[in-house]
């Protein structure tokens, strides 16, 4: 299996760096899942595809459009009629195309085509609210739920994995541009950058 590179590796800096009065309100990190794959069914089979994802993630999932469900070290997201972008441990593609069979739906790993960031501290949802038209509020935004959105042209799936903890799934062509611009989003509340 080919190495996978962060796109970061150029701009990747851990540092702190603290707002005008020296705090820091958050951490910011590039998160690398072992797998990401997308998961999707012929028409009509949407069920057979959903209990193929819980049975090899064990998660319910939702089947709301651009919505998601977290579990431990795992998430699988609505991303369109019949598909979900799932991700997991390292051999999440091969053992959803063991249960998945060829006349139910297909498996495609993008692990090699997204970025994860994680975005973590008391000011998290404050920061990303700046970026996203969304509710961040954890009485519409729970633990455990994904919202799949965009910040201009950057379509991101979002998981909040822990009470002032979230995770962005983002396209890897732009995740430099992202991280810039989550960065330039966070300098007014403080924040570091550390190696996840």
């Amino acid at each position: 299996m080919v190495e996978r590179q962060s796109p970061l590796t150029p701009i990747f800096r851990p540092a702190v760096h603290s707002n005008d009065v020296g705090s820091i309100s958050i951490t910011l990190s590039e998160v690398t899942p072992l797998s990401i794959v997308e998961a999707a069914c012929w028409p009509g089979l949407n069920e057979r595809l959903t209990a193929a994802i819980q049975e090899v993630t064990g998660l319910s999932v939702d089947t709301t459009p651009n919505a998601g469900v977290v579990g431990r070290g795992t998430a699988a997201f609505s991303i369109g009629p019949d598909r979900y972008l799932v991700s997991g441990e390292e051999d999440l593609s091969a053992r959803l195309a063991r249960v998945l069979s060829e006349e139910t739906g297909t498996v495609t790993d993008l692990s090699h085509g997204r970025t994860t960031f994680r975005v973590s501290g008391t000011r998290a949802e404050w920061v990303l609210s700046k970026l996203f038209a969304i509710d961040f509020s954890p009485a519409v935004f729970p633990v455990g739920e994904g919202r799949a959105t965009a910040h201009h042209d950057i379509f991101a799936q979002i998981q909040r994995s822990d009470a002032a903890q979230f995770d962005l799934y983002v396209f890897r062509s732009f995740a430099r541009a992202f991280w810039n611009t989550l960065c330039t989003a966070a300098e007014e509340v403080g924040y570091e950058v550390i190696e996840a």
